[in-house]
């Protein structure tokens, strides 16, 4: 049994404020199909530390919050969490003036941002480069000429496209016919006027990020998981109905993703304005520059964590991508496109991403080359081996495949899905290991999943595998509202308690 370390309890959430019994698994594995004893094990092993909460909620733990926040509202990132969440666990890891924390998966860079107004130094990692775009624009607060950004929405306002304009948004596949005919015209017309325009590079990276940010509403498109969600008013779904119509199947759904959409001149212009409001709120409040640094690279934590020096960092503030099948490079395609990636792009960054989709490969044989490359092989075998030892691991893989061979697995790559994620996602938690200073604290936000009726205990595999790389387990900290089952895992397996959770592990 483990120890609650009352040391570490946070301010004001001592008290549970539900049943812990129900967020506790009961049966992994629906109608005992598969062995299950290792991770009832993990769920005895945890259970004193798992605290289930209101202080950290959907909101808190998701970009809802940040929604009306000056600077952290400039990019409508769904899977980012809130700047109070941030400021929450940097109080209690008691991060002060000059420390370092790490943000392995940036994202929108809330952490870094919050951490450079706290002056905090922050380091982090990327694959999407919507993040180095997001991280420079609000980074560059203090430094924003306001009378510029004034006179680009001033020219930008009144800028007028020429009716025999031929360019057109550059596109792939999955974005062809995205945009009605002036939005697809106008969103190049725009690029190449910024980019001939005289303003300042940090004005231009401003603009872009309000197209950015733009870019879904002035289409027919709309994210939803694993995929782009399409309107039915799009080219695309009519043109397909109509050929489904001859050919005698059903037609596609009347779907609309928003009740219009929006002119992107129009779009952009309101974004420009809001933006410049909170440059001048946070400019004119008192505010100074605190000279903490955002080390941000674009590339995948899983290649640049292994470079950074031993004992380095406070602590570690993240939320890893889901294992829950999301393709991120689908979801931002319209983005991604606009940044300039092309098809092979797009696919090359999609297996570079922390293994979440079906369509992920196995980066073992990569990282071996890699370790093996900047000297440190033996660092490779030692954590791979750990990998392999963890029991819960070894069952749930095994159960996958027994899924696999019954035929209850809706694609069969979620069992390489299954095995890369925590594969890689244990290196991440082995070289945070190595590169924390004694006392840190690391919080992860992640989910629990369920796969052809096999639950798979994320918060508490990834605390017994960092357990095993050294560090101690804290909480974890569940939140009230359980992520739900999907329909159609309830109608064959039933209803699981599925956890939301913030685990918190330290290094002593």
């Amino acid at each position: 049994m483990i120890e609650r370390l009352t040391m570490y309890d946070m301010p004001g959430i001592k008290e549970e404020v539900a049943d812990k019994s129900d967020y506790i698994v009961e049966a992994f594995s629906a109608d005992g199909f598969c062995p299950e004893s290792a991770r009832q094990e993990l769920e005895h092993k945890y259970e004193p530390i798992l605290e289930v909460t209101n202080k950290f909620d959907r909101q808190s733990v998701s970009y809802q919050l940040s929604k009306k926040d000056a600077l952290h509202s400039w990019l409508k990132y769904k899977e980012g969490f809130s700047a109070d969440l941030v400021n929450i666990l940097l109080d209690d890891m008691n991060a002060v003036l000059g420390d370092t924390v790490m943000d392995p998966f940036m994202g929108s860079g809330t952490t870094a941002l919050v951490c450079q107004m706290r002056g905090i130094n922050s380091i982090g990692y990327d694959v999407m480069p919507i993040s180095g775009v997001s991280i420079a624009a609000k980074a560059n607060v203090m430094k924003y000429d306001i009378e510029e950004i004034k006179r680009l929405i001033s020219e930008f306002s009144c800028l007028v496209m020429p009716e025999d304009y031929a360019g057109r948004t550059p596109y792939i596949a999955i974005t062809n016919t995205a945009y009605p005919e002036y939005n697809e015209k106008f969103i190049q017309f725009a690029a190449e006027w910024i980019s001939a325009s005289a303003f300042s590079k940090e004005v231009k990276n401003l603009f872009t990020l309000c197209v950015i940010n733009s870019l879904e509403r002035c289409s027919y498109t709309s994210k939803s998981g694993q995929y782009l969600s399409w309107d039915s008013r799009s080219k695309k779904v009519i043109e397909a109905n109509i050929q489904r119509e001859k050919a005698g199947r059903k037609l596609l759904p009347q779907h609309h993703c928003r009740e219009a959409v929006e002119n992107m001149k129009e779009a952009v212009t309101e974004e420009l304005r809001h933006v410049l409001t909170d440059i001048k709120k946070i400019q004119f409040s008192g505010y100074s520059e605190t000279g903490a640094k955002i080390d941000y690279r674009q590339n995948s934590a899983l290649f640049e964590l292994p470079k950074l020096e031993d004992n380095l960092l406070k602590g570690v503030i993240t939320s890893p991508p889901y294992c829950n099948r999301y393709d991120y490079t689908r979801t931002y395609a319209l983005e991604l496109v606009y940044l300039g990636l092309g098809e092979e792009d797009i696919k090359e960054m999609r297996q570079a991403l922390l293994s979440c989709t079906v369509e992920s490969k196995s980066k073992i044989e990569v990282l071996r080359d890699y370790y093996v490359k900047i000297g440190a092989k033996d660092r490779f075998e030692d954590i791979y081996s750990t990998i392999k030892r963890n029991a819960a691991f070894k069952e749930i893989l095994a159960a996958m495949e027994m899924r696999k061979a019954n035929g209850d697995l809706n694609n069969n790559g979620i069992l390489r899905m299954v095995e890369g994620y925590f594969t890689e996602l244990a290196f991440i938690y082995a070289e945070l290991y190595r590169t924390c200073k004694a006392g840190a604290t690391v919080a992860f936000v992640n989910d629990n999943v369920r796969y052809g009726g096999e639950v798979i205990p994320v918060d508490y595999l990834s605390t017994d595998l960092a357990e095993q790389f050294g560090f101690t387990p804290v909480k974890v900290y569940c939140l009230k509202q359980q992520k739900g089952n999907s329909s159609q895992q309830m109608k064959k397996y039933g209803k699981v308690a599925l956890r939301k959770s913030i685990t918190v592990w330290k290094k002593e």
